[in-house]
């Protein structure tokens, strides 16, 4: 059985690093920015619920609906296009630090993303219930 490398893409002839092309473990990971995390265990950490904080906020815009918009047509789609294009500019970014095939990124990413579907939809039904609580 073959084991996962353990080190960051090799460099290439100019000194520069080639792109990782399978899943690897460990703090050597470059993620989103050149040189970060650095190889620390600390700043690998606050990488990994970097991204996790990304993926739950992209889970809770999409699924969270506006609240108090403007009654004008033009203000009201001007502020869901700004919602709909920062959270299109977050997406991006977990996709790219998933990119860095980095196995601890990925984890961070589907775990975000899967815990903010559900405190999106846990809050759906608690507020389904209060309403059908209070039709009764």
């Amino acid at each position: 059985m073959e084991s996962m490398p353990m080190s960051p893409p090799a460099m290439d002839g100019r000194g520069t690093p080639m792109m990782q092309m399978s899943f690897y473990w460990g703090k050597d990971a470059v993620v989103l920015f050149s040189g970060w995390p650095k190889q620390s265990v600390g700043m690998y950490i606050l990488a990994f619920f970097f991204i996790f904080l990304l993926a739950f906020v992209i889970e809770f815009l999409s699924r969270t609906p506006p609240t108090k918009l403007p009654k004008s047509p033009v203000g009201s789609a001007s502020i869901q296009a700004l919602v709909y294009a920062f959270r299109t500019g977050l997406a991006y970014l977990v996709m790219l630090a998933v990119m860095s095939f980095n196995v601890g990124m990925f984890i961070a990413a589907v775990a975000g993303h899967s815990l903010g579907y559900f405190v999106v939809k846990l809050r759906a039904l608690t507020a389904g219930k209060r309403t059908d609580c209070n039709e009764v």
